[in-house]
């Protein structure tokens, strides 16, 4: 299979080296020649395009690596040069502008939540996405067919995909990515403040400061376009954390000791909750579903097993020799996950069978 990366950083180096590690053919492109050159030096492509189309050229599958930013502009030319049957996703932080400015039935959004600190395609490697979550957000127009590609060739790489709509995706991101980064710029802020304030050298960072600003001052071209793409959603989150921080300074001015003593504890018990949750794996289970040949179906049956927490682990689709219905095969991890995933997709209206 031809694989398409448009930029070829951290992510799309890192896609390109586990995409060649699975023998398929690799074309990148990257508006700096250096970077792209780089790529070519470390494998991480075949072959290095010329142009968009170049690069696009009997291509199944296409991910444009870009900042936010240049992503809406950079996907639209994707996909006017993309064949018929390729599909176009994306590795964006924030989904709900580009799932407007796209409605392309070949478009379906991505967002792989791996990476560091570090960025370029020095830093890219071919393990960078094992046992990763990888979020996807269909439209209701996005085809059955490029879906399953895509999440096989993603779980491929080791990720695990997870179908979310886009706005609920940009809803959590603000909180548990975007307002981090946030956080660790107004403290390291204030710290660096504090001890200029004292007149002193900046004395050893202790493992508390260095653990919470680990993500301080990212890089500005990436993060301010994430910032901005997600504003609205974010600021709400900005402002809920200072109504906290609010509340805990009451607390402590009101030497209000059990209080900030239910506080820890409640924190505590939060954070073990979603360590939890975010490792639980369990035994694999098989599902077909019986469903209408129309378009959107695949998108509908994994955005509602999304929503629902539920893993699919990979999937698999047959159309009936009529081509009017078919069944797509689930493979779902958890413990209860099948009988889960029955009740969800059995709401939507579509008869589910076991298969053990």
């Amino acid at each position: 299979m031809r694989v398409a990366v448009l930029g070829v950083g951290l992510i799309g180096g890192s896609i390109g080296l586990a995409a060649r590690g699975l023998g398929h053919e690799v074309a990148g492109w990257d508006v700096d020649p250096d970077a792209l050159a780089a790529a070519v030096e470390r494998n991480a492509v075949d072959r290095a395009a010329t142009s968009v189309a170049d690069a696009l050229v009997d291509a199944a599958v296409c991910f444009v690596c870009v900042p936010v930013g240049a992503l809406g502009e950079l996907a639209l030319e994707a996909l006017a040069a993309a064949p018929e049957e390729c599909v176009v996703s994306d590795v964006g932080s924030t989904k709900r502008s580009l799932a407007a400015a796209t409605g392309d039935e070949r478009f379906i959004g991505g967002h792989p939540l791996a990476g560091s600190e570090a960025s370029g395609i020095a830093h890219a490697r071919p393990d960078l996405f094992d046992d990763a979550t990888w979020y996807l957000t269909p439209g209701e127009r996005s085809s059955g067919v490029l879906y399953e590609r895509l999440h096989s060739l993603i779980v491929a790489f080791g990720a695990r995909p997870a179908a979310i709509d886009a706005e609920t995706h940009d809803q959590l991101m603000a909180v548990t990515s975007h307002l981090p980064h946030v956080l660790a710029n107004v403290l390291i802020d204030q710290a660096g403040d504090r001890l200029r304030e004292h007149g002193a050298a900046v004395p050893r960072i202790g493992p508390s400061l260095r653990d919470a600003t680990r993500v301080a001052g990212a890089n500005p071209a990436i993060w301010t376009d994430i910032f901005m793409s997600n504003a609205e959603t974010l600021s709400e989150e900005i402002r809920e954390v200072a109504r906290a921080l609010e509340q805990v300074a009451d607390r402590l001015a009101d030497s209000e000791r059990d209080a900030l003593d239910d506080w820890h504890r409640h924190a505590r018990e939060q954070r073990r909750l979603l360590l939890e949750a975010d490792l639980a794996g369990g035994p694999v289970h098989e599902l077909r579903v019986a469903v209408p040949n129309r378009p959107g179906i695949v998108a509908q049956v994994a955005l509602a097993l999304g929503r629902g927490g539920v893993n699919i682990v990979d999937m698999a689709l047959a159309p009936a020799p009529d081509n009017r219905s078919g069944s797509i095969t689930l493979w779902v991890a958890g413990d209860g996950a099948a009988a889960r995933a029955a009740e969800l997709v059995g709401e939507l209206g579509f008869p589910v069978h076991g298969a053990g």
